[in-house]
C-alpha cells in the first residue's frame, strides 16, 4: 500500500503551474496530467485544487486563457504564461531554490 503523499507546500501547486505553463499552452487536466507524469505519479493534482489555483493565476495577470478545441474534439480552455507570470516562475523558483537550500543543510546537520 503507498504511504499518502503530504499536502503541498503553500504556493508550491503555483508554482508548479506556471512551470508546467512555460512549455506552451495547456488545458486543465493537461496541466494535472504533466505535473503528475513529471513526478512519477507522486503529485497528483485533483480538479478541486487545480481549477482554483489557476483562476487564482489569472486574477493575478500571471496566466491568461482561451478556449480552443482539444485533441478530443472538444472545447477546453487552454491557459498560457503572461509576461507577468514568466517573471512571476522566475522570482518563485529562486525562492523555492533557496528554501530547498536551507532545508536540505538543517536535514543535514541538525
Amino acid at each position: 500500500m503507498a504511504r499518502p503523499i503530504p499536502d503541498l507546500l503553500p504556493g508550491t501547486l503555483d508554482l508548479l503551474i506556471l512551470r508546467t505553463l512555460q512549455s506552451g499552452p495547456l488545458h486543465g487536466w493537461a496541466i494535472s496530467d504533466r505535473i503528475q507524469q513529471i513526478s512519477e505519479d507522486v503529485l497528483q493534482i485533483g480538479q478541486g485544487s487545480l481549477y482554483p489555483a489557476l483562476h487564482r493565476l489569472e486574477r493575478q495577470g500571471w496566466i491568461e486563457a482561451e478556449w480552443h478545441t482539444s485533441e478530443l474534439g472538444r472545447r477546453a480552455k487552454y491557459y498560457q504564461l503572461t509576461t507577468a507570470g514568466r517573471r512571476q516562475l522566475t522570482a518563485e523558483s529562486r525562492a523555492w531554490d533557496r528554501m530547498a537550500q536551507a532545508i536540505g543543510r538543517v536535514l543535514k546537520q541538525a
